[in-house]
C-alpha cells in the first residue's frame, strides 16, 4: 500500500473519534487525548518540537528576552510546534523559588513572557515542575529544605517519600497552576498555550529498584494535579526504562535499573501520555556508532508498540540527541540519529499509531555560547540538521491536514444525512432535489 493509501486508511480509523470530540464541543484550544492520539479542536495533533530548558532563566532578564523571541521565531519558521522547558529553579543563583513557598517574581515574570511569546508564535509548551538532578535545585534542594526544618532524611530519594518534602512540592505545583500571567492576564491553568505539565525531569529512585516508591509518588502527584486542573494533559517525565511489571522487557534497557517502570508508571490513570528519552551515546558510550543505532531502533520500536497495544496512550519522544563531544562525532552521525527518530515517528503516525512526535535536545539561538552542552542545535549553523527538522514538520503537517479534511468531509456527509432524514417524512417520503 502506498503512503496515500496508508494515510487514508489511518484517517478513516480516526474520523469517528474526531466526530465525537466535535459533538462534545471541545473546540477550546486545549490539546487533549482520545485513545492513542492527541487531539486539537477535533483533529489529530502531531508534535515536532524541541527542548529549551533555559527559556524562563533567560527571559527573567528583560534585556535578554530577544533571545527567547528569536528562538521561537526560528523554531516556528522550521515548523516546530512544541517546546519543553523548566517551570522550576529551586534555591541557588537567580532562583524561581528562594525557599519553600517564597518566590522571585522577576523570574516568574520571565516565565510569563515565555508563555506569551510561545502563544504569539503558535508554539505549545510542556512545563516541568522539578528536576531529578541538582541543576536548578532539583529534589536535592527540596530534601535540604526539609532537613533545615528538622527532618531526618538519609537520601535525596526521600523526596519521593517524606510528607514534608511532598508538601513543599505540592505547594509549588499549586503556585504554578494558579499563577496569573502578567503579560496575557490568563491563569496558567486556564491557558491552552500550555500543552502539558510534567511531574519531574527524568525521575529516578535508585534506592528502590522495585519501582514501588516512584509508582506511589506518581499516582499521588497525578491525582493532586488533576484535582486542580482538568484542562491540561499530564505526563511523568520518564526516560522509558522498563521495570518489574513486564520483567521480560527489562532486557531492552541499556543495562541499568533506576527504579522506574515504563509500563506501570504510565498506566496510572492521571497520566495522559507516555514519554521516552533516547541517548545511546550516553547509555552505550563504549559501543560503536552502529551498535548505538541498532539499540535506538529497538528502543523506539518497543516503546511505540507498547504505547499502542498495552498503554493505549499517545507517546512522545521528549528528549533525543547526539553530542559533538562524542569521540569520532560527525554531523552525518547526528543526522542519522535524527533521521531514525523522525522516521519511526512518521511511520507510526501515518498508520494512525501511537507515536505522536519527537522533541530534540536542545535548541539555542546565536549568542548563547555559555549554554552549549554538546547537544545544542543552532539552526543557522546546522543546515543539514535544520533541513531534516523542517522536512519532518512538513510531513507531520500533511498528516494533520489530511485527517482534518477527511474529518470535515465525514461531518458534512453526516449533516447531509441528518437533513435528508429530517425532510423525507415532511415530503411524504418523496425525495426532492439532490
Amino acid at each position: 500500500m502506498n503512503h496515500v493509501g496508508l494515510l487514508i486508511t489511518a484517517a478513516l480509523l480516526i474520523i469517528q473519534q474526531c466526530c465525537v470530540l466535535q459533538i462534545e464541543g471541545r473546540n477550546d484550544g486545549f490539546i487533549r487525548t482520545r485513545g492513542i492520539h492527541f487531539m486539537l479542536n477535533g483533529s489529530p495533533f502531531y508534535a515536532n518540537g524541541f527542548n529549551a530548558y533555559w527559556l524562563m532563566y533567560v527571559a527573567s532578564d528583560p534585556s535578554q528576552r530577544y533571545k527567547v523571541s528569536n528562538v521561537f521565531h526560528e523554531a516556528s519558521s522550521h515548523g516546530l510546534s512544541v517546546a519543553r522547558t523548566w517551570a522550576f529553579s529551586d534555591g541557588g543563583y537567580r532562583p524561581l523559588q528562594y525557599s519553600p513557598g517564597s518566590y522571585n517574581d522577576q523570574m516568574f515574570k520571565g516565565l510569563d513572557f515565555v508563555i506569551a511569546e510561545a502563544r504569539r508564535y503558535g508554539i505549545r509548551l510542556i512545563l516541568s515542575f522539578v528536576n531529578n538532578y541538582e541543576s536548578f535545585g532539583g529534589k536535592k534542594q527540596y530534601v535540604n529544605w526539609a532537613r533545615n526544618q528538622g527532618q531526618y532524611l538519609s537520601s535525596d530519594d526521600d523526596f519521593f517519600r517524606n510528607p514534608v518534602v511532598k508538601g513543599y512540592y505540592k505547594n509549588h505545583i499549586k503556585t504554578v497552576l494558579n499563577r496569573y500571567n502578567t503579560v496575557t492576564g490568563v491563569l496558567y491553568k486556564n491557558d491552552p498555550t500550555i500543552m502539558a505539565w510534567e511531574l519531574m525531569n527524568e525521575p529516578r529512585c535508585t534506592s528502590d529498584p522495585s519501582g514501588r516508591t516512584i509508582q506511589f509518588w506518581i499516582a499521588e502527584m497525578a491525582s493532586f494535579v488533576k484535582s486542580m486542573d482538568r484542562n491540561h494533559l499530564l505526563e511523568a517525565g520518564l526516560e522509558g526504562f522498563y521495570g518489574g511489571s513486564y520483567p521480560q522487557k527489562m532486557s531492552i534497557n541499556p543495562g541499568f535499573n533506576i527504579g522506574t517502570d515504563f509500563i506501570a508508571n504510565n498506566q496510572i490513570p492521571g497520566i495522559d501520555f507516555a514519554t521516552m528519552h533516547s541517548y545511546p551515546d550516553q547509555w552505550l558510550s563504549s559501543s560503536s556508532d552502529q551498535s548505538q543505532r541498532s539499540f535506538l531502533n529497538n528502543w523506539l520500536d518497543a516503546h511505540i508498540q507498547d504505547a499502542q497495544t498495552i498503554l493505549r496512550k499517545p507517546l512522545l519522544v521528549t528528549e533525543f540527541g547526539k553530542s559533538w563531544k562524542d569521540a569520532g562525532f560527525s554531523t552525518y552521525q547526528r543526522d542519522q540519529l535524527f533521521g531514525t527518530v523522525y522516521y519511526k515517528v512518521y511511520s507510526s503516525a501515518k498508520r494512525g499509531g501511537a507515536a505522536a512526535g519527537g522533541l530534540f535536545w536542545q535548541l539555542l539561538t546565536e549568542g548563547m555560547d555559555s549554554f552549549r552542552d554538546g547537544y545544542e542545535i543552532i539552526l543557522s549553523e546546522s543546515p543539514s540538521t535544520a533541513n531534516l527538522i523542517a522536512q519532518q514538520s512538513h510531513k507531520l503537517h500533511l498528516i494533520q491536514k489530511l485527517f482534518a479534511r477527511m474529518r470535515d468531509e465525514a461531518m458534512w456527509r453526516r449533516a447531509r444525512a441528518i437533513r435528508r432524514d429530517h425532510w423525507l417524512p415532511r415530503k411524504g417520503g418523496k425525495r426532492i432535489g439532490n
